[in-house]
């Protein structure tokens, strides 16, 4: 038996004992060490998801690290005791998005804790498709469970700064500053960007942005326009990132991009809310470069392992709290409480 933390239905996320996953001969048993509550958990906890009910619950958690505990009988590469981070996305293998890399964008696409369980238990059963794709990372020498976690978010945005590139000297907006926002102006400064501005409602987000990145120049979201306009002379910055699901961010990256800027939409929107009105004049005369970003292939996702490896990234600063599956309900709220950065979840 293993102890897991399962959703029932929307606001119900309860704390049970299931038996411990089956593997089939090529698959793979994740005993899992550390995992991270990210704002997908926290969105799909508050809103629902298709298929969750009382009757047929799922353990959520798709930010996971661990050691393989069994290998399947015609799984090579792998062995019990490996150190492993895993790629939640995986596609169907054979359309030609799969076959391009972008696993992530496959119509036929599952995530491990979204329409399959998670992370959020003690054991994983990791699938045939993912151990075929490479989503079973060997973790670098120096990368810790705790800092493994934040491959997959970290992944996310260095598919964001591929799609949406930032050159030398850039002065680069990020509007949002929870994970997903500090983890983008970090890898912005390292991309080459001039200066890094970071907006949020919230003064405390920004301060704590702060004393992970002193370089960052943060700015509170009321004063935003009149900020930028100041900083830049009225010229505007030269990359917008909307790091959040805002509808009002997205006009205001349009306003506040520079001619020729480049906008990148990561964070999505509610369904409710998805319809924007954007000044399309801006867009035409500023000659504005829009585009979007979603989720991250499994080569994105193996290439932040190195940042991590690196030194690149420090991940130590971004993880705020750890709790025992045991206090799942404790974690959970203070994710929700959006006090610190990463909110992980420990099985030791």
């Amino acid at each position: 038996m293993m102890i897991a933390a399962e959703m029932a239905g929307i606001q119900n996320v309860r704390l049970v004992k299931r038996s411990r996953p089956e593997i089939g001969d090529h698959e793979l048993l994740l005993r899992v060490k550390r995992a991270g509550i990210c704002g997908t958990d926290l969105r799909m906890i508050r809103n629902g998801v298709p298929g969750v009910s009382e009757e047929t619950p799922r353990v959520l958690g798709h930010e996971m690290s661990g050691i393989i505990e069994a290998v399947g009988t015609r799984v090579s590469g792998y062995a019990p005791g490996d150190h492993v981070a895993v790629a939640p996305n995986m596609g169907c293998g054979i359309c030609d998005r799969c076959v391009r890399g972008d696993t992530h964008l496959c119509p036929d696409y599952r995530a491990l804790g979204v329409q399959l369980d998670g992370a959020f238990a003690e054991y994983v059963r990791i699938p045939e498709q993912a151990v075929r794709s490479g989503n079973v990372a060997i973790l670098p020498e120096g990368v810790s469970f705790e800092a493994a976690v934040l491959a997959e978010p970290l992944s996310c945005v260095y598919n964001g700064i591929l799609q949406c590139p930032i050159r030398l000297g850039d002065d680069v907006l990020i509007l949002g500053a929870g994970t997903i926002g500090i983890l983008y102006a970090q890898l912005a400064r390292r991309a080459g960007a001039g200066r890094v501005f970071l907006a949020n409602r919230s003064l405390g987000r920004l301060e704590l942005a702060n004393t992970i990145d002193p370089a960052l120049l943060t700015i509170p979201v009321a004063d935003l326009e009149m900020r930028i306009g100041e900083l830049t002379g009225g010229r505007g910055v030269d990359v917008c990132v909307t790091a959040n699901p805002s509808p009002e961010s997205q006009r205001q990256a349009v306003e506040l991009s520079a001619l020729n800027g480049r906008i990148n939409f990561f964070g999505g929107l509610p369904k409710a809310s998805e319809q924007v009105s954007l000044n399309t004049n801006a867009i035409h005369y500023k000659q504005l470069m829009v585009t979007g970003s979603t989720k991250a292939n499994t080569a994105h996702f193996r290439q932040t392992l190195q940042f991590l490896a690196s030194g690149l990234i420090d991940a130590a600063p971004l993880i705020s709290q750890t709790y025992s599956i045991d206090q799942f309900d404790e974690a959970l709220a203070h994710a929700m409480s959006s006090q610190g950065i990463k909110t992980l979840i420990s099985f030791d």
